[in-house]
C-alpha cells in the first residue's frame, strides 16, 4: 500500500541540515517570540542576511487562534500515485501521514511540504483534533486542508494556502518524516521555530531564535514609543527612524534596568 520509501521510520532529526544547538530554544526564548509579531521578525532576519524566511500565500483557517510559536516538525509529500495512493491506504496505522501526527510532541508543529498544491487537501478535522490533544502547538501547510468550517473552531492554530474537500490520496503521497522541506518556498528543518499571527506563518532558524527573540523585544519597545510619537503628531523626520533625541527620550522613558549604559 505504500512506496519503497514509506517503509522505515522517520529520519534523523534535523539531518542534514544546519548545525543544531539543542539548548538554543529555551521556553523563554519561545515565551519571547510569542509578544512579537512576524513583521518584526521577518525584520531582525532580514538584518542577519536571510529574505526568504515568511511563507508567504498562508492563512489562518481561525481567526481567533493565530498566535504559534513552536519547533518545527516536518512532513515530506511527493506527487500521488495511482498504484499506490488507494482508499485502502486509509486501513494503515503506519502510514507516514498518521505517523507524523503521532509523532508531533508537545510545542511542536506540524510543517508540510505539499509542493503548493492546493488541489486536494493533506489533513483533516480528525488528524488535527489528534494532534491538538497531543499538545501541538499547531500545523502549517502550503496545501490545502478539508473540513474547514470545522478548522475555524478548532483552537489549535492552522496555517493554509486553501481548502479543498477532496481527499489527499488524490494528489499527494506523504514520504519522508523530520527531513529538511520546502514549504511555502521556505527552506524549514526541523527544530526550526516557526511563528505566527494574523499575518502568516514565518520560519527562524533555530540557531538564530534566541537572538531574533531578544532583538525583536526590543525593536517592538522602540516602535511602540515611536507609534505613540507619531500619533501624538511627531513628523517622521527625526522619529521614524529615530535620531539622537528621540532616541534619548525613548531610553528615558525605559525601566532603570533596560536603560542603555
Amino acid at each position: 500500500m505504500t512506496g519503497p520509501r514509506d517503509a522505515g521510520g522517520p529520519g534523523p532529526v534535523g539531518a542534514p541540515g544546519p548545525e543544531r544547538d539543542d539548548d538554543a530554544v529555551t521556553p523563554e526564548v519561545i515565551e519571547a517570540l510569542r509578544r512579537v509579531s512576524t513583521a518584526t521578525v521577518t525584520t531582525q532576519l532580514f538584518a542577519r542576511g536571510l529574505r526568504n524566511a515568511f511563507l508567504a500565500g498562508l492563512r489562518p483557517l481561525n481567526p481567533a487562534s493565530t498566535r504559534m510559536v513552536g519547533e518545527a516538525f516536518t512532513l515530506r509529500h511527493i506527487p500521488a500515485r495511482e498504484d499506490l495512493d488507494v482508499l485502502d491506504v486509509f486501513s494503515d496505522y503506519d502510514h507516514p501521514q498518521r505517523r507524523a501526527v503521532e509523532s508531533v510532541g508537545p510545542g511542536q508543529v506540524l510543517v508540510m511540504d505539499c509542493r503548493g498544491q492546493t488541489r486536494a487537501a493533506c489533513i483533516g478535522g480528525i488528524l488535527a483534533t489528534r494532534m491538538l490533544r497531543r499538545g501541538a502547538a499547531g500545523l502549517v501547510t502550503d496545501g490545502a486542508v478539508r473540513d474547514s468550517p470545522f478548522f475555524a473552531q478548532l483552537e489549535l492554530p492552522a496555517f493554509a494556502a486553501g481548502v479543498c474537500a477532496t481527499t489527499n490520496l488524490a494528489r499527494h503521497h506523504a514520504v519522508d518524516l523530520q527531513v529538511p522541506i520546502g514549504c511555502a518556498e521556505v527552506p524549514v528543518y526541523p527544530g526550526d521555530v516557526i511563528v505566527a499571527d494574523a499575518e502568516g506563518v514565518v520560519c527562524v532558524p533555530r540557531q538564530m531564535a534566541a537572538e531574533v527573540a531578544r532583538k525583536a523585544l526590543e525593536q517592538e519597545r522602540m516602535e511602540e514609543f515611536i507609534q505613540r510619537e507619531v500619533e501624538a503628531g511627531a513628523p517622521l523626520r527625526g522619529t521614524y527612524p529615530p535620531d539622537e533625541d528621540t532616541l534619548r527620550r525613548y531610553h528615558a522613558s525605559l525601566p532603570a534596568d533596560r536603560r542603555p549604559r
